[in-house]
């Protein structure tokens, strides 16, 4: 074989060979193996025995459910509740310093009177409030028709002389001699100041104001954020429960501000000076913590300004601890949660 012929095959043969390597697949690259999924973080989850420290849930009434006769009394209730004329300059009623469209409240430290005088305590909401041991921060009213008869015939809040003198205004006002008689028909003579304190409290014990907590106890495990559940924990961990517990979380007992450290304003001596008994010295009546986070300023002294705040006073001269940033912070999440519904037509001013 010459030369030529050599080379020429040695060339068909590399090219042959070229081919045939370039026309394989390559391999695919191996996978990498898949990444474990990662188990979804457990709901944050409420003891049995936390829950049934609130029971039973509170719920909705706003005028629901009342027979005609109830209805008569209720809205003769709510006139009176709005009546300016109550007061000795007609220009107070009992929703000045409790607004029905503001959770109870009137957001200020402390109310002032027909006199222009700020009175001495703060003003609690009347929200819930029939269902509490007793009416007053001191106590000094058995329920809320008792209450109801107190702010009007007070001085320094809508300072009516007397009784009598409420009566004879009312009885001077054409339109209310039909509301009484209508709402107490049994009775001889139905425009009376006790009949005023029972229309009034009447319509006060229409004002509940459930909220997505009571939905949580009625065993709706979504109601709550994992975040309010967890708030709610520590709420009871810390001990807060001690005095906060019921349906309205508070209300039900008398407590000594300052139980652990003294309270620093010592002026006011609370239930003392309703019974003048020694052991009832800075007793006052443990406040609801419904809708706390809207009935602001705290205490009856005025003496927390924010939610947090009053937390902070709360831990150190009740519980005698030193909560952290983040402890309070989870309870105030919380009790954001027990912001209510406000029952809008219920509380609906109507013209006479």
């Amino acid at each position: 074989m010459n030369q030529s012929k050599l080379f020429t095959l040695v060339a068909a043969t590399s090219l042959s060979l070229s081919i045939g390597c370039s026309s394989k697949k390559p391999e695919a690259p191996a996978k990498e193996p898949a990444a474990e999924a990662k188990p979804a973080a457990p709901a944050t989850a409420v003891k049995a025995e936390t829950l049934a420290l609130f029971q039973p849930a509170l719920e909705a009434k706003g005028g629901a459910g009342l027979t005609d006769a109830q209805k008569a009394v209720t809205d003769l209730g709510r006139h009176l509740y709005y009546e300016e004329r109550l007061s000795g300059n007609d220009k107070i009623s009992c929703n000045t310093c409790h607004l029905l469209d503001n959770f109870g409240v009137d957001g200020v430290d402390f109310s002032k009177g027909v006199p222009g005088e700020k009175v001495p305590r703060n003003s609690p909401t009347v929200y819930n409030a029939f269902m509490h041991v007793a009416q007053f921060w001191d106590g000094r009213a058995a329920d809320v028709e008792e209450q109801a008869k107190g702010p009007i015939l007070a001085g320094k809040e809508m300072g009516m002389p007397s009784a009598e003198a409420v009566v004879k205004k009312l009885k001077g006002i054409k339109e209310y001699r039909p509301l009484f008689a209508k709402a107490f028909p049994a009775d001889k003579d139905p425009l009376t100041y006790d009949n005023v304190g029972k229309a009034i409290g009447a319509f006060e014990r229409e004002l509940t104001t459930p909220s997505k907590f009571d939905a949580f106890l009625n065993g709706d495990a979504a109601a709550l954020s994992d975040a309010e559940k967890d708030g709610l924990n520590k709420f009871a961990e810390v001990g807060c429960t001690t005095c906060h517990m019921g349906t309205l979380l508070g209300g039900s007992i008398y407590q000594k501000a300052g139980l652990v450290k003294p309270w620093p304003n010592q002026k006011d001596q609370g239930r003392f000076g309703v019974t003048q008994k020694e052991e009832d010295k800075m007793m006052f009546k443990v406040p609801s913590l419904r809708n706390i986070a809207k009935t602001g300023p705290y205490f009856h002294d005025s003496s927390a300004t924010s939610l947090e705040q009053a937390i902070q006073i709360m831990g150190s001269h009740q519980l005698g601890k030193d909560l952290k940033p983040d402890e309070v912070k989870s309870i105030a999440t919380f009790l954001n949660a027990l912001t209510g519904e406000v029952p809008t037509a219920y509380i609906k001013r109507q013209p006479l």
